[in-house]
């Protein structure tokens, strides 16, 4: 396992944040909108430019809303189709992630759009670390059919989960990708894999990026920042991992 190359994927929330992370070397990225409710679907005009200008895996998450992660039967229809856009217009794989009231795994609806969304790979998020039971929830996700788990070992910080990630991975074996992120950075990535026995790692290396317009109308008050992604960390990221 140590002679495996380690894939890197890097979260980003806008198209351009995609490309400059592909051009830094992401292996893989997950594609997202709104960092502050932590991720949701991109617009379909976003999915259409983005796959066209790339080559390297782009998994798309999918998720009508921030906030938990039991969705009603209209947001369900939305994901649904969603989930079939994104199929439709060739991405290799998507985001999903759904939890019944009790904290179990909505094992139903999961394997439902695993099916639906075949032959795509389908990452279950960090839905999974708000389950009631971690290992329950593990081989719940792995009946659905999902490749790989994102999951920071049901703490806000990876890094502060090491024995639970090391543990998840131990009894994932080879029926799914535990895939370690929240908190991963050049400084810690490689000691992650090397202590958990993970093979990819998940990162947003994440930097705030300043507006460029001249004109700043200063009565409005709120600075014009975006969420970008940090490229010379992405590098750095893939220089640790080598």
């Amino acid at each position: 396992m140590s002679n495996q190359k380690v894939i890197l994927e890097i979260a980003v929330f806008s198209v351009e944040a995609a490309l400059n992370a592909i051009l830094a070397g992401a292996d893989r990225i997950e594609f997202c909108e709104n960092p502050n409710e932590g991720g949701t679907t991109p617009s379909y005009g976003s999915l259409k430019t983005l796959i066209a200008l790339t080559t390297i895996p782009v998994f798309p998450i999918i998720r009508p809303r921030g906030g938990d992660f039991l969705y009603t039967e209209a947001e369900y229809a939305c994901i649904k189709a969603d989930l079939l856009l994104v199929k439709e217009l060739g991405y290799p794989g998507a985001v999903i992630g759904l939890l019944n009231a009790d904290g179990t795994i909505d094992k139903e609806r999961t394997t439902d759009l695993v099916q639906l969304a075949a032959p795509m790979q389908i990452t279950f998020h960090r839905a999974f670390d708000r389950c009631n039971d971690p290992f329950k929830g593990l081989e719940d996700i792995i009946e659905t059919g999902c490749k790989r788990i994102l999951t920071s070992g049901q703490v806000p910080n990876v890094g502060d989960a090491i024995p639970m990630i090391k543990n998840l991975v131990e009894k994932a074996g080879d029926r799914i990708i535990i895939l370690p992120g929240s908190g991963v950075r050049a400084n810690n990535c490689q000691a992650i894999i090397n202590e958990t026995g993970a093979v990819e790692i998940h990162s947003s290396a994440r930097k705030a990026i300043a507006s460029q317009m001249k004109h700043n109308a200063t009565s409005m008050q709120e600075n014009m920042i975006s969420m970008g992604i940090d490229e010379n960390e992405v590098k750095a990221m893939l220089a640790a991992l080598q």
